[in-house]
């Protein structure tokens, strides 16, 4: 891992501030590793005293999310992190007010330059619900389109399987850190989606599936597709 994508992943990790507050602290002072290099009374002109604290704290302690990463990156092919100013980071994510500063991929990153469409529904679809998702998904994937969805139970879950047939394509957009699989039943499509689609999450390795993630990882959804 470079200096740069660690920079990014420090600001990224620091408790309590969010993608709004760094996004004015970057255009403030133009990089995260002069963010994370400020004074502390240059930082105070900037944000509130409370994030100023915040981010000069950040510098005295080694976020053990870092070594996950580092440990993660190593530990397999096709693993990547896409900074706010990586070349394939997803440019659509860029008019978003809170666009996630630091995205981990797994997966094949030529996805993202395809026209996609986002299939979202119900964790207790019925069966011919879940037939009919799967058979939209795989009709539209064939003809050049990349299913998004979030890898959920029901109509997720089959939007994927009907996105990777054939010779298809689809991205997942997930709650939890790339180094879990929520919910367990899903390892299976997980496994396929990361050999042959792409499964993308802004939530940190060891990130567990807490409910707020999940309306949040939605505006990615939204986004990454022309229509849902």
């Amino acid at each position: 891992m470079d200096h740069d994508t660690e920079s990014w992943l420090r600001l990224s990790l620091i408790s309590g501030i969010g993608s709004r507050v760094s996004l004015q602290l970057l255009r403030a002072l133009g990089e995260p590793a002069a963010i994370l290099a400020a004074p502390l009374a240059a930082l105070k002109n900037i944000v509130t005293p409370s994030v100023a604290a915040a981010v000069l704290a950040a510098r005295q302690i080694e976020p053990p999310e870092l070594a996950l990463t580092k440990a993660w990156l190593a530990g397999g092919e096709l693993r990547f992190i896409l900074t706010l100013d990586h070349p394939h980071y997803p440019k659509v994510l860029l008019d978003l007010p809170d666009p996630p500063l630091v995205l981990y991929a797994q997966g094949h990153l030529h996805l993202l330059t395809l026209p996609a469409l986002s299939i979202v529904g119900s964790r207790n679809a019925t069966p011919q619900g879940l037939l009919n998702a799967e058979a939209f998904a795989a009709h539209l994937s064939q003809r050049g389109l990349c299913i998004v969805s979030g890898m959920a139970t029901g109509i997720d879950a089959a939007a994927h399987r009907g996105g990777l047939a054939e010779q298809g394509a689809s991205i997942a957009v997930v709650g939890t850190g790339l180094d879990r699989v929520y919910p367990a039943r899903n390892r299976a499509l997980a496994h396929e989606l990361a050999e042959r689609g792409l499964i993308l999450s802004e939530f940190a390795l060891g990130s567990p599936p807490i409910a707020g993630h999940f309306p949040q990882r939605n505006r990615i959804i939204a986004a990454l597709g022309r229509g849902c």
